[in-house]
């Protein structure tokens, strides 16, 4: 028998929100690790210590984490750079935002890591890029009210958006994995170059005329030939077939997902299987033990109620002994009276 300790005391099973919880925090470090074509199932259910079921059973495989994973990171980052948009000086703003990611990449490094990577189409969220632009877009109404103010025309704000957003993310990649210097040093040179550059800004920017109608030719080629009539068929087959690939591939995802949903369900009648022949056994063994329990009051009995004859007997006798040995004791009497 397995000795009772104290961790086994105090182990419980998990509820289904903590098992949950569980599961997502699991595959959050996988997916960061590995990415998602990376991670398995299996290593899902074996890092969690629980059956591949379970994670059928919670989120359908591993895309429905995948997708809470992406969803939860998104809105977190989101969420600190709309706080740090909320400032009242220009400035402090974009200081903020800077800030804002570089704590998020400090804090939340795996979360980061998972975002930046190629993101699969299993998230249903987006991507990273499309969460740039949500930022940019709010960076672009604070351009918008700063170039009126200056005199630039406002209309010009959400492509210089992107230029601010997409220069400080791609900074924040480069200083997650170095890590130096510290995250307000560098904040703090991002807006030195950012801020300065938009303080001395060219209400009407050219390019030189070193430059202003050049055209680069690639060394190997003057033009590009136009396609042949043949090379279009061949496309617009190639097209078709990767049409049908995806099609088949999605087709075979579908018939995964419902392979997975009969073994699960079929795992589950199982399981109940399982459990109504151990009850089944368990009465059986009960009503076993029942009528031995009553066998054995009944031989009690009667071992009981033979003794009881038995002594009633043994009383009878003696009894029986008692009169006789009387009987000759008068008879030895009575001659010696005469």
């Amino acid at each position: 028998m397995e000795p009772v300790t104290e961790s086994s005391r105090t182990r419980r099973r998990m509820t289904g929100a903590e098992r949950r919880e569980q599961l997502i925090q699991v595959g959050r470090a996988l997916f960061a690790d590995k990415g998602f074509d990376g991670t398995s199932v299996e290593e899902i259910a074996a890092s969690a210590k629980v059956s591949k079921p379970v994670v059928y059973e919670h989120f359908g495989g591993k895309e429905g984490i995948y997708a809470v994973v992406i969803d939860r990171e998104m809105q977190r980052l989101l969420s600190l750079v709309t706080q740090a948009l909320s400032a009242s000086h220009a400035r402090v703003k974009l200081e903020r935002a800077a800030l804002a990611l570089l704590q998020y990449i400090e804090e939340s490094s795996e979360g980061f890591r998972i975002l930046v990577r190629d993101s699969h189409a299993a998230s249903g969220t987006g991507t990273f890029a499309s969460l740039i632009s949500d930022i940019a877009s709010q960076v672009e109404d604070v351009l918008a009210d700063e170039f009126r103010e200056r005199g630039y025309d406002p209309k010009l704000a959400p492509m210089y958006a992107q230029m601010l957003v997409g220069m400080t993310a791609l900074t924040g990649q480069w200083w997650l994995d170095v890590r130096r210097p510290a995250r307000e040093e560098v904040a703090a040179h991002l807006v030195n170059l950012s801020w300065n550059g938009l303080k001395g800004l060219d209400a009407n920017p050219g390019l030189t005329g070193a430059t202003r109608g050049m055209i680069l030719t690639p060394a190997a080629e003057t033009r590009t030939p136009r396609p042949t009539e043949r090379e279009v068929k061949e496309q617009e087959k190639l097209r078709r077939e990767q049409e049908k690939a995806r099609e088949r591939e999605q087709r075979e995802r579908a018939r995964q997902l419902e392979r997975r949903q009969r073994e699960l369900e079929k795992a589950k009648e199982r399981e109940q299987r399982e459990r109504s022949r151990e009850l089944e056994r368990q009465l059986k063994e009960q009503e076993k033990l029942r009528r031995e329990q009553e066998k054995a009051r009944e031989r009690e009995q009667r071992e009981r109620a033979k003794e009881l004859e038995r002594r009633q007997r043994e009383l009878e006798k003696a009894k029986e002994r008692e009169q006789r040995e009387r009987g000759r004791s008068l008879e030895r009497q009575q001659p010696g009276e005469i």
